[in-house]
């Protein structure tokens, strides 16, 4: 009988030690400062800034690269307008995540 009453208080303590090992970490942080729920990945802000080319009323019938690097956005391709690039990147820029953007795309009004 001993033996199974030191058995039980063996488990109990477990599972304390346990639940709060996960409430311990659960909040730890993910990158420099964020918690989980603010870090927001690359493929993550890929997927929108696509989102936001797609459904541009110009863009979308151009080829345009996206490369997300730690939040930094790289737009390579052509555009019909230089007001189309713009009009890109200063929605780009708005995404949460978003570090900076950098054009290199060309404008076929351009010369």
């Amino acid at each position: 009988m001993t033996n199974s009453g030191g058995l039980s208080h063996s488990v109990v303590l477990l599972s304390v030690l346990m639940a709060f090992g996960l409430v311990l970490f659960s909040g730890r942080t993910s990158m420099a400062g964020q918690t989980k729920g603010e870090f927001i990945d690359d493929s993550t802000i890929t997927a929108k800034v696509n989102e936001v080319i797609d459904k541009d009323p110009d863009a979308h019938h151009f080829k345009i690269g996206v490369t997300t690097i730690q939040g930094d956005v790289v737009l390579d391709g052509f555009v019909n307008s230089r007001k189309t690039e713009e009009r890109l990147v200063a929605r780009i820029s708005e995404i949460r995540g978003v570090k900076s953007v950098k054009s290199l795309l060309k404008a076929k009004d351009r010369k």
